[in-house]
């Protein structure tokens, strides 16, 4: 019988993932490719043979999604499987009805089938949008866990951007593994904060090679999911996070959704700065979809490092990419900041913006007079020091959870953002967590 034709639609990390889980030791599946999109510049590579498998001598193509249609006819495509996240159920069903439409199946991958049990307590925090704030939330978690004197490794959601043989299971557990590791911008965000607390972080490639790896100096695996992605671990405490400032997504964002469907506690995130009727049509609509779960209400509490630089001033400020841009978000923790210091104007660095910024906001018009930290590869690096050095700003507001200072030269003064989760019921989640981990 002949092996069904498969491609694998993705964006760099949930699509390898699944491939390695359900189709990668499939005798009876051929997946002729992977596409690639969201991240710029991660399609024309291969996935290595030393991944790929038994089936795979040569290891798989990496195409732009842009040739979905060809790829199909031209390769007598069988099935295309979704694999990428934080995109509306619209967008999703749009590009299933085009390969329907081109004679290919079209498919979603299973949320439980593709998450990898451990032998240690897992704790997954995922959320129904990026920038709902996953990080404050597992850094409160990893405060947590630390005064239960546990070891634990922190698990973060694949960003594979450079060579894939090379990124198969990576550690960090300084920022000198960062350099070496030649990280970008969206990792540093990722990594810094966990390194801070004086835990080891794990990411790459193969996630069941780095879970069988973390297990043997961990006591408790934290997942730190990206954009809204599913667990790829299979948790004993399922965290959600949902935002009232986009009421409504928890329903119409895939797979969001499906973390708040899955979720054993939700929290709703930013409630001091969020509309009281938005928070409650949230809070409606997760105990719908979700009848067994605890709602948390949390707050967000933001903090300006050095307020006295920017009030009166003009700021120029600077938020984390992802957010601004797949995540649909046209402010962050930066504005908030800015306008509570007293900022006499936010600068919009549109018009001086350099190379691929340009890009940046011709396709994400939502981030307008607010920087993207964009940071996928130094050519970004470059054009954002120069959009900054460009901008006729008094001051940098930086909104992201790193300091940019540490991998560019910036000319202005900065004030530094910090925001951190906060409990409107306080001891919630330190009881859930040591019922996850047993000692409850």
């Amino acid at each position: 019988m002949a092996r069904r034709k498969v491609i694998v639609m993705g964006a760099a990390g949930r699509d390898f993932h699944n491939f390695n889980c359900l189709f990668r030791d499939d005798a009876d599946v051929e997946v002729v490719a992977f596409t690639a999109t969201q991240i710029p510049d991660i399609e024309g590579r291969t996935y290595p043979p030393v991944l790929a498998g038994r089936f795979y001598p040569e290891g798989i193509p990496i195409h732009p999604e842009e040739s979905l249609p060809e790829l199909i006819r031209d390769l007598g495509v069988d099935e295309v499987w979704f694999s990428y996240s934080d995109v509306s159920n619209e967008y999703v069903m749009g590009r299933g009805a085009h390969v329907t439409a081109l004679g290919a199946h079209f498919g979603i991958c299973s949320a439980t089938r593709t998450m990898v049990p451990s032998s240690k307590p897992v704790i997954a925090i995922t959320a129904v949008r990026t920038g709902v704030g996953k990080s404050q939330t597992t850094r409160y978690l990893s405060r947590i866990l630390k005064d239960l004197d546990l070891r634990v490794v922190a698990v973060r959601h694949p960003m594979p951007y450079g060579d894939l043989e090379r990124q198969v299971c990576q550690r960090f557990a300084s920022y000198e593994d960062l350099d070496r590791h030649e990280c970008t911008i969206e990792e540093r965000e990722e990594y810094e904060p966990h390194i801070d607390n004086g835990f080891v972080v794990y990411a790459g490639v193969d996630y069941e090679k780095i879970l069988r790896t973390a297990e043997q100096e961990a006591d408790v695996i934290l997942w730190d999911g990206g954009n809204n992605d599913t667990p790829f671990y299979r948790p004993d405490l399922h965290i959600t996070l949902v935002d009232p400032h986009r009421a409504g997504h928890e329903r119409t964002y895939y797979p969001g959704q499906t973390n708040v469907v899955m979720a054993d506690l939700v929290i709703v995130n930013k409630v001091n700065t969020a509309q009281p009727e938005k928070i409650a049509a949230v809070e409606a609509s997760c105990r719908e979809l979700n009848s067994r779960a605890r709602i948390l209400r949390c707050r967000s509490e933001i903090t300006i490092g050095q307020p006295e630089l920017v009030a009166g001033r003009r700021a120029l400020v600077v938020e984390d990419g992802p957010t601004l841009t797949h995540g649909g978000m046209s402010v962050g923790a930066g504005w908030f900041a800015a306008k509570a210091a007293g900022a006499a104007e936010i600068v919009d660095p549109r018009p001086y913006a350099v190379g691929s910024l340009v890009e940046t906001y011709a396709k994400y018009p939502n981030a307008a007079g607010i920087l993207p930290a964009m940071g996928y590869g130094d050519e970004q690096v470059r054009d954002l020091a120069a959009t900054i050095a460009a901008t006729p700003a008094d001051v940098v507001v930086e909104g992201t959870p790193i300091e940019l200072a540490r991998i560019m030269k910036i000319d202005k003064p900065v004030a530094n953002v910090t925001y951190e989760l906060a409990e409107e019921e306080p001891g919630v989640l330190a009881a859930a967590v040591r019922r996850a981990v047993g000692r409850g």
